[in-house]
């Protein structure tokens, strides 16, 4: 059997305002969210409180949100509840409006409900570099190296809008990330732009970073001293020479130059 008690909690509300809304013309979900109001600012010595539709919906114990949301913009309408604003979550911050006369049964009050904002996800700021910075400095080192380049090639559009704040960010992940030596990634630079293919392949820091192994690979290979040819063996003419006199020839004519 239930046994509530006022020692076990309890909601105060005055006289004059259970008297009023009783003469109210409320349907009976409105009502119930008036309770709801109550119990949820009066019940806790509040005067306001973050209520979402459906978080009220499951105080209702209904599964109709829409319905809720519908009545209670009809309550703000009249003048009963009040918004207070936008809280942490999201949700309309509500208010008993106890100022019964302001209440207005067969139109919208002159109160405006505030838009509700979806809240905006926090920006992640991108890394800044200085001027000072490695990073940067090895950026514009190679702008320099393919704006020439893109000049030379008739397309300086490709390269005019570059951001260098992006290539100083490229040449870090280039290092720290890919954990290629400067040096090297400096080597590259310099001969990328000397390739007759590559360079007007690789116009960017982005590019230069993803094909960085194929660049470094295709360089090395360049640079590579070919071998040298294997000197002959002497005794290849001694041989030469005793097939010369098997022939019958003279031994002081033979040529020992190659």
């Amino acid at each position: 059997m239930a046994n509530p008690q006022i020692e076990n909690g309890h909601t105060r509300v005055a006289n004059e305002i259970l008297n009023q809304i009783m003469k109210t013309n409320l349907n009976g979900t409105q009502f119930r969210l008036v309770i709801a109001i109550w119990r949820y600012t009066y019940g806790f010595q509040r005067k306001e409180y973050e209520m979402s539709s459906s978080y009220l919906a499951k105080l209702l114990n209904t599964k109709s949100r829409s319905q809720v949301d519908r009545e209670l913009t009809s309550l703000i309408d009249k003048g009963v509840l009040t918004v207070k604003g936008i809280g942490e979550k999201g949700a309309r911050v509500l208010s008993f409006n106890k100022n019964y006369k302001d209440w207005n049964e067969k139109g919208p009050s002159k109160e405006t409900v505030p838009e509700i904002k979806p809240n905006k996800k926090p920006t992640t700021k991108k890394k800044k570099y200085s001027e000072d910075n490695t990073y940067y400095k090895m950026a514009v080192y190679f702008y320099e190296l393919v704006e020439k380049v893109a000049q030379d090639a008739g397309v300086p559009h490709l390269t005019k809008k570059a951001n260098m704040q992006t290539w100083a960010d490229d040449m870090r992940k280039l290092i720290e990330l890919d954990g290629v030596d400067k040096k090297l990634a400096k080597d590259v630079m310099d001969w990328v732009v000397t390739d007759s293919f590559w360079k007007t392949n690789v116009l960017s820091a982005r590019k230069l970073r993803d094909k960085f192994v194929e660049l470094a690979i295709k360089m090395k290979a360049q640079k590579q001293p070919e071998k040298q040819q294997q000197p002959k063996d002497h005794r290849d003419k001694e041989i030469e020479l005793q097939q010369w006199i098997a022939e019958g020839n003279d031994p002081e004519e033979f040529d020992w130059n190659d």
